[in-house]
């Protein structure tokens, strides 16, 4: 079963091989829209196919932890700034929100916030809703009141520099007000943030403008507001009828609200446009009335939404909550109903992903499903082909929700042309040739090719050089595929052999003596890289980011991983015991890792690698005045006062290290109610055994 198969399986019944799989193609093809929506402003399926992907890509990693990749979708928001602009640097990191899309994900949503709070089943919680508009995340500064700088989202910690352009806008106050109508007066430092939009009425007019002229006619307003934003001439961007809608904020001096409510009352008082229609629910059968009344009015709007986002109304509640890698637990969106539509099925093609996987992919007939145009489609797996009986030629019915999108949901019988074939995966590789072969048990058809398959190859290539690893400008994947070709570049060491790489440029077509130059900057500049960047570059089977990052922590030098993964060949060592009692690591990612590092080839660039790099150690928050700073701790039995994630994170932050066994290396065991055998072993071993009461004073 290929890995585009998987995505009809459900999660459930995922192996942790096939999830491994699945978890990779998602990540990559996640990856790709990001930047097509996020930078390009040119997005290839609609939100909700890609709400979707996101979907079965969390729904996996709550089934498998272990797994959660370090170029997860879910420790990244965004997409890298694109050229041209200068990059800020978020203070703050601008979040993204997890999705719901069923009243029952709405209740969950509370029910988790009841759960980590400790709360009582009948304690109100009160939410904020809101219309979620589709437009461009930007966030606006101002210093003793005058508007300084603004920023796009990005990647959610480093964006571009908009200033100018967004200085344009008639809905941003260039100097702020305190009129004392709620008190607390205006912060020296406030960071508001937003979503610039363009109205329906205003899209319509600037496309019929732009048809006049000759010139680009936008898809939808999202874009054309997107575009507009991110002109080089803020006279462009002042000559667009851009509007836009706050809601949020990043780093302030001093927070004076204590709610939701009363920050957007803030906000109107000091002269942003906050949305009419958000609205303070006490009950999710007021959540749902909302949602189902902005939905059903959606149409008559003059600005377009995908959805609705709650937000916990109290902050000191959302302060507790704290957020996860990409979203806060305090927020979440709940997107509008998808839509189907039919198109044809033009031809199957079979890609080969940077492990071999061999993944079946649909062409399709360009079709245009709620304003977003579809050409292609992942085929799930052989077995899901053969399920439904999916051929070349066939009409298809496409999906923009539910466990995967864009997916063929259904092929339409009585339309299929006479003579149209079963589809068959096949034998060997198209890239290379060689054997592909389905193991038993398997749910992916591999090439057995490993480095001589250029696919494989070119793909590791690709990653290695990407956005959330050592990110060098100049070598998008065009050029990787380019050099390849070449046999300029066989190995990740051979970038950074810059005189030769790029003394083969000069004179080639396409390449300026500025261009060159630029490219030499861009990869001296990454001889220096995080720790946790440099182990996502190296494409470790089930490492991405998240584990990278906790590899990072946990060892924090490289020295100290490499010598690690050294001794934990031994799988009867003490190193090995303390690889898999990291928490969130168990056997299986440990076998990846440490065949990775047996692997006499990968030694080998390593050793390169280490000699052309400067690998910085990780950096960590000081928490010199904390008393568990490298501390272990377990947790078990029931927490009374806090929900066991509120303990974890809580811990975590000031710097102690949480185990999911104990150890004769645990320093502390907090032990609520219902504590079993870790509490017994906890006690043969003489660890510190903690109430939860006193773990509080403790940390307190």
């Amino acid at each position: 079963m290929t890995s585009d198969g998987l995505r009809t399986q459900p999660v459930d019944s995922l192996r942790p091989e096939d999830a491994a799989v699945e978890l990779e193609r998602l990540a990559g093809e996640i990856a790709a829209h990001d930047d097509r929506y996020y930078r390009d402003d040119a997005p290839e399926i609609s939100d909700a196919d890609y709400d979707a992907l996101r979907q079965r890509n969390a729904a996996i990693e709550a089934r498998y932890p272990n797994l959660i990749r370090k170029d997860s979708p879910s420790n990244k928001v965004g997409a890298a700034p694109a050229e041209g602009f200068a990059k800020v640097t978020h203070s703050v990191p601008m979040l993204s929100l997890g999705n719901a899309f069923s009243e029952e994900d709405v209740a969950d949503f509370l029910d988790r916030v009841r759960r980590f709070l400790s709360l009582p089943a009948d304690e109100v919680v009160e939410v904020m809703a809101e219309p979620k508009i589709d437009g461009l995340s930007v966030s606006a500064r101002y210093e003793a009141g005058k508007f300084v700088m603004a920023a796009t989202r990005g990647d959610g910690r480093e964006g571009e520099n908009i200033t100018e352009n967004l200085r344009t806008l008639g809905d941003l106050p260039e100097t702020i007000i305190a009129k004392d109508l709620l008190g607390g007066g205006i912060p020296d430092v406030l960071e508001v943030r937003g979503e610039v939009y363009m109205a329906k009425s205003d899209f319509q007019a600037l496309n019929d403008r732009q048809a006049a002229e000759g010139a680009k006619v936008f898809a939808n307003p999202r874009n054309a507001a997107a575009g507009s934003l991110r002109q080089k001439d803020p006279a462009v961007t002042a000559a667009r009828p851009l509007r836009v809608f706050f809601y949020s904020w990043g780093e302030v001096s001093e927070v004076s609200w204590e709610t939701q409510a009363e920050f957007y009352e803030k906000l109107t008082e000091w002269g942003f446009q906050t949305n009419s229609r958000a609205r303070l629910c006490r009950s999710l059968d007021e959540i749902m009335a909302a949602y189902s009344n902005t939905e059903t009015e959606r149409a008559s709007l003059d600005y377009d939404i995908d959805g609705m986002v709650y937000k916990v109304n109290r902050l000191d509640w959302q302060g507790r909550l704290g957020q996860v890698s990409r979203a806060p637990r305090w927020a979440t969106a709940h997107k509008f109903a998808a839509e189907k539509a039919t198109t044809v099925l033009e031809k199957i093609t079979v890609q080969v992903g940077r492990t071999g996987v061999l993944t079946p992919v649909a062409n399709l007939t360009p079709v245009t499903v709620g304003g977003v145009v579809v050409g292609r489609a992942t085929l799930h797996n052989e077995d899901y082909i053969a399920e439904k009986d999916i051929r070349e030629g066939d009409t298809v019915i496409i999906q923009r929700a539910g466990d995967v999108i864009p997916q063929v949901v259904e092929v339409v019988p009585d339309k299929r042309p006479q003579g149209a074939q079963a589809f068959v995966m096949p034998e060997t590789c198209p890239e290379c040739g060689s054997i592909a072969i389905r193991e038993e048990g398997e749910a992916a058809k591999r090439c057995t090719g490993g480095l001589i398959c250029p696919a494989q190859a070119v793909e590791r290539l690709k990653h290695f050089v990407s956005r959330d690893a050592f990110d060098i400008e100049g070598l998008g994947a065009k050029n990787i595929e380019s050099f390849w070709g070449e046999g300029w570049l066989k190995s990740p060491a051979d970038i950074f052999d810059v005189e030769t790489l790029t003394g083969r440029l000069d004179g080639r077509e396409g390449w300026k003596e500025k261009s060159i130059e630029n490219l030499k900057r861009a990869i001296e500049d990454r001889r220096e890289i995080g720790l946790d960047r440099f182990v996502y570059a190296l494409g470790i089977p089930q490492v991405g980011q998240a584990t990278a990052r906790l590899l990072a922590r946990t060892y924090g030098s490289w020295t100290a991983l490499k010598a690690s993964m050294a001794d934990a060949q031994d799988r009867e060592s003490e190193a090995y015991a303390d690889l898999i009692d990291i928490d969130q690591i168990g056997p299986s990612v440990a076998d990846d890792l440490l065949g990775f590092f047996a692997e006499d080839h990968n030694q080998e660039v390593l050793r390169q690698l280490e000699a052309a790099l400067d690998i910085q150690d990780m950096e960590v928050a000081d928490t010199s005045g904390s008393p568990v700073a490298g501390k272990t701790v377990v947790f078990t039995g029931s927490l009374e006062t806090m929900g066991r994630s509120e303990a974890k994170a809580k811990a975590e932050s000031l710097g102690a290290k949480v185990s999911g066994s104990v150890s004769k290396k645990t320093d502390y065991v907090v032990a609520g109610p219902g504590a079993g055998s870790k509490l017994k072993k906890a006690e043969e071993l003489g660890v510190a055994v903690l109430t939860e009461e006193e773990w509080a004073d403790l940390v307190s």
